[in-house]
Order: structure tokens, then C-alpha cells, then sequence
């Protein structure tokens, strides 16, 4: 793979640094906000042709869009930047403020030390015949002509694996159908209130205000009733949870009933949604690349003959596992990221304020072409070693880097990898009608409403 040479905007010389340009297209009150809600990613993906770092106006705020790869990797790895920002905003009614996914500081390096030994390498053999199990019978409940709706059939089956391996227990089953479509609803109105912050009228009882604030209330229900479940229960398995209510804060003490809340629906929404997102992602890829699912069973009969794929043949499966971070690439679940500074700062030589919003997006990164030649072409072959080496640095970080780097990288790795052998060994797909595989955008990206034909190999 060649890199082209395409540079944007150069960089401002050696000196005192001065404020990035201010990004066309705003308009009065919203500022970029409207160009935001209609089309994220075409807008996003062409602000680097405007510079390395950018101004937008969200509303009131002015926030800064960073577009080149070695910046982001930069943003991600440096102290001077926190969690926070429009996007954890936005989160905060969901996810709290005491959970992994938004703490900083202190609490967050003590909840990554609790929550880490659970998705350690040793470790994930252990969830093997959970992910094995799921995986097959995922395929075992569609029938030869059927018509799948993919987003009910992925999000069932990435909430079913988080629950039964690290929050071990029955209870899940009757739960997994609300919690998909509680999530649904919210990931969905949490971007609007990122991108169009109009504070108080997402007060006002009309019918989409309140359908957000029933589906929320329902999810931080789940989560008590999860926990009570256990308590009452009396067992203490070696998963996850076990392990999170057995945490001890700073002064030795048991952690806080809020911060069991916040990292329990830190454990079940994110990796829930993004895993779903994904899932949905790499069904719409086979059933436009049929050529890419013949591959796949190819490689799964080589490594497993005519037994079922399970998780120890993984390892085995690496054409398969590089059309998952293909897939990741294009069709990158989490889209959109933010951060803040906690002091005054520089990034690419522009100076970038104390109480500062960064914006940077992963898909807009991952699809430039100055990073990747045929940039929007899908090829799991840019992803063999040779090749791979070729990819700038941080051009490509579907799981983040640094101490945000998402600690599950290698469980959700796994998952997906087995899914996707799964599914593409029993099945090829046809869309059927009234299916739309248009972007949905929300907190996270997936296709619109897929519906597919599955049929059977």
C-alpha cells in the first residue's frame, strides 16, 4: 500500500502558537451544529482539508476539531487533556459520573486496576465456550429464507455475551430485549444533544423527550434490579460483578452504590453497543462482498474441517479477523470522541485554551486518503503484516490508545471474530425489503434499519 503524499494545510512555523482557522459553514445561533445533525460525516471528513487542528461553534461553544492522525494519537496519550466535552455530556444522565467509562484522574486509574483482571489474556479462554455457545445459537434461530431483523438479532447477541461472562447468571435472559431497545432510543437522542445542545427545552414533554427519558429510566432500572438480583442471590461467581462489589475505594472502604451503578452500565452499554454496532457492520460487508463470506468458510473448513468453529480456533482464523478490522475501519461504531484541557496547551502548533473542547472523529481519520491509497475500497488485505507496517501511526485505533485505551480491546476482538466465522460459515445474505443500510448516526454508527435474507450454504 502506498501512502499518499497529499499533505493538508501546512502547519502554522516555530514561534508562539496562534488559534486554529474557524471551519466555513456556520450559521447564526447553532454555528457548525446544523451541519453536525444533517451530515456528520461528509462535514467531518472534510475538515482536514481546512487544517490539522479547526474552530467549530456548537451553539455558544467554541470547540476544537483536530483531523490529522499523529494529532489525535498525541490528544489521546497526553496529560493535558481529560474525559469530558459535548460527547460524555451528553452520556452523563446515562453513564454517570463514577463509572470507568467517564471518571478521571485517581478514580479511574483505581477502577481500571478492578475491572482489568477480568479481560486479561489468560483470562479469556475461560468465556470461550460462552462466546462458542452464543455464537451458534445466534445462527441456530435462523431459519432458510428468513428475513432477520439485524438490529434486534445483533444487540441480543453482544448483550447476551457481556452478561453471561462477566456478569455471570440467568437473570440476563428476561432483561436482554429491554436493554437493547432502552439503548436504542438513547444512543440515538443522546448525539442530538450533543451536537444541538439546547439545554432546557430537552425539558419539555413532547413525545421525543419523553419516549428518552422512559427508556432511560427503564435502563438504570435494570441495572438495580441486576445488582439486588445477585445480592439476594447469595452467590459470589468469579466474574465481573463479584469483583465490583467487592471493591474497595482509597480508605479501604466498599466502593459507593453509585459507583456499583455507574460501572455496571459501564460494563453493559458501551461494549453492548459497540460490539451490536459492529455486528450489524460486518453483516451489511458480507451481504454487499458475498465473495468475502466464501473466503471466510474456506478458511474456517481449513482450521476446523467439518466440526463447528469454536473460540480456541480463533488464533487460526486471520483472513477473518482482518475483514472484522476492515470492517472497523470503515464502519468505525465509535465515530466521534471529545476530550478537554485541563490547562492551557499546544497541538500542532496552535495554542489550545485551559477549559478547551477537542473534537476529533475515528472515522473521518480512518477513511482519509492522505492515510490509506483506494481509501474507501474494503480490503482485509491492507491489514497483513507487510502492509499493515505502511498505515501511519495512529492512522488506525479502533480501541483507542493510552490509559482510555478500552480494556476489552481483546475480549471484543475475540467475540467478533467467532461471530463473524459463525455466521459466514452457515449463511450468505440478500437484503430484503424495506431494509436501509444508510448510516445511522448516533453516539454510535451503524446501519439504519438492516433487514437480510439469510441463506443457508
Amino acid at each position: 500500500m502506498t501512502v499518499e503524499s497529499v499533505k493538508p494545510e501546512a502547519r502554522p512555523a516555530a514561534g508562539a502558537p496562534g488559534e486554529p482557522p474557524v471551519a466555513g459553514g456556520a450559521v447564526p445561533l447553532l454555528g457548525h451544529g446544523l451541519k453536525l445533525a444533517r451530515d456528520p460525516l461528509a462535514f467531518l471528513s472534510g475538515l482536514r482539508d481546512h487544517g490539522d487542528v479547526v474552530r467549530l461553534r456548537l451553539g455558544p461553544k467554541t470547540v476544537y476539531a483536530v483531523t490529522a492522525p499523529d494529532l489525535t494519537g498525541a490528544l489521546a496519550l497526553s496529560p493535558d487533556y481529560i474525559i469530558a466535552g459535548p460527547l460524555w455530556e451528553s452520556l452523563e444522565s446515562l453513564l454517570g459520573k463514577e463509572g470507568v467509562a467517564t471518571a478521571n484522574g485517581p478514580l479511574h486509574r483505581r477502577q481500571r486496576r478492578t475491572i482489568q483482571p477480568a479481560f486479561r489474556l489468560d483470562v479469556l479462554p475461560e468465556y470461550g465456550p460462552i462466546m462458542t455457545e452464543e455464537a451458534h445459537a445466534l445462527v441456530g434461530r435462523w431459519r432458510s429464507g428468513q428475513v432477520l431483523d439485524v438490529t434486534a438479532e445483533s444487540f441480543r447477541v453482544a448483550v447476551r455475551v457481556a452478561a453471561r461472562c462477566l456478569m455471570r447468571g440467568s437473570y440476563m435472559d428476561a432483561r436482554a430485549d429491554r436493554i437493547c431497545a432502552a439503548l436504542a432510543t438513547l444512543f440515538s437522542g443522546m448525539y442530538q444533544r450533543m451536537v444541538v445542545p439546547l439545554g432546557p427545552l430537552y425539558r419539555i414533554p413532547v413525545p421525543a423527550n419523553r419516549e428518552f427519558n422512559r427508556a432511560l429510566a427503564d435502563l438504570h432500572l435494570l441495572v438495580d434490579e441486576i445488582v439486588a438480583d445477585r445480592r439476594e442471590s447469595g452467590q459470589k461467581p468469579d466474574d465481573l460483578l463479584t469483583a465490583l462489589l467487592d471493591a474497595k475505594d482509597e480508605n479501604g472502604e466498599p466502593i459507593g452504590e453509585q459507583e456499583i451503578h455507574d460501572q455496571v452500565i459501564a460494563i453493559l452499554t458501551p461494549g453492548s453497543e459497540t460490539v451490536g454496532s459492529m455486528i450489524m457492520s460486518i453483516l451489511l460487508v458480507l451481504t454487499e462482498h458475498p465473495d468475502l463470506g466464501d473466503r471466510i468458510r474456506d478458511e474456517v473448513k481449513t482450521a476446523v474441517g467439518d466440526r463447528p468453529v469454536a473460540f480456541e480456533d480463533v488464533r487460526k482464523l486471520t483472513f477473518t479477523a482482518h475483514v472484522v478490522v476492515e470492517t472497523m475501519r470503515l464502519y468505525p461504531a465509535v465515530w466521534i470522541l471529545t476530550r478537554r484541557t485541563v490547562a492551557e496547551t499546544e497541538l500542532g502548533g496552535y495554542r489550545i485554551p485551559a477549559g478547551a473542547d477537542v473534537i476529533y472523529s475515528p472515522y473521518a481519520i480512518q477513511r482519509d486518503h492522505r492515510s490509506y491509497d483506494r481509501h474507501e475500497e474494503f480490503d482485509p488485505g491492507r491489514w497483513l503484516p507487510e502492509r499493515a507496517k505502511e498505515v501511519p501511526k495512529h492512522a488506525m485505533s479502533p480501541f483507542s490508545v493510552g490509559n482510555r485505551k478500552c480494556p476489552s480491546d481483546h475480549f471484543s476482538m475475540a467475540e467478533l471474530t467467532l461471530l463473524t466465522a459463525a455466521i459466514a460459515d452457515a449463511y450468505r445474505f440478500e437484503q430484503a425489503p424495506g431494509s436501509d443500510p444508510r448510516p445511522r448516526i448516533g453516539i454510535t454508527l451503524r446501519p439504519r434499519r438492516l433487514l437480510l435474507r439469510a441463506l443457508p450454504r
